[in-house]
């Protein structure tokens, strides 16, 4: 955990997402820098009850979580209860900007179709998210251009896009910069900001 912030650091990415139980060793090694420390809420299926995620979100935030990727509960998006499901997001994005924190809302799009998608996006410009975020890594899919461009038509201008799972190239990277999105996860990071390095000549 301790290389992974330390890689963070020398590349200076915008954040590292850890486990919960390590927010608050990871805070204190990223203090003072610019890279935040992120960690996840009702991970990775989003079935919690809703006090639940709050309660993780809640002590995530005390330990220094400065940015929280939550999960959609999927089986009610899927059921299209959408107050259920407007409710559960607005607790947590309530809770992280009450501290100060930013807030990804993770719809994992390989389980859903683009009406549950569309509405997704609605609903997070209604509460105020800062992002939407295509999937967790850990469902059958990851991070489909189709599914951005969907979720940044879809999403208000106020709500960034990220894409996580499957952007493991610069290239695929740009292309999800040019589609509009604002961050993607990678395990590539090496890879991907080595490369960028020796296109600009900076290598």
């Amino acid at each position: 955990m301790e290389q992974g912030c330390e890689l963070a650091l020398r590349y200076d990415v915008a954040s590292v997402c850890i486990k919960p139980y390590a927010v608050k060793r990871a805070a204190a090694v990223l203090a003072g820098s610019g890279v935040k420390a992120t960690t996840t809420v009702g991970f990775p299926h989003g079935g919690h009850t809703t006090a639940i995620k709050l309660a993780e979100a809640e002590l995530a935030l005390a330990d220094g979580a400065t940015e929280l990727d939550m999960v959609i509960n999927i089986g009610k998006a899927l059921s299209r209860d959408w107050d259920y499901v407007c409710a559960d997001i607005d607790a947590v994005v309530r809770a992280g900007h009450a501290a100060g924190a930013l807030v990804k809302v993770i719809f994992e799009n390989c389980y859903l179709q683009d009406e549950h998608k569309i509405r997704l996006c609605e609903i997070c410009g209604e509460v105020g998210a800062d992002w939407v975020k295509t999937s967790t890594g850990y469902g059958s899919g990851g991070a489909v251009m189709d599914d951005l461009r969907l979720m940044r038509k879809h999403a208000p201008a106020y709500v960034q896009v990220k894409a996580a799972g499957g952007i493991s190239t610069l290239d695929l990277a740009l292309e999800v910069r040019a589609i509009g999105g604002t961050r993607f996860g990678t395990l590539q990071t090496v890879e991907i900001l080595e490369e960028c390095k020796q296109r600009l000549g900076l290598a």
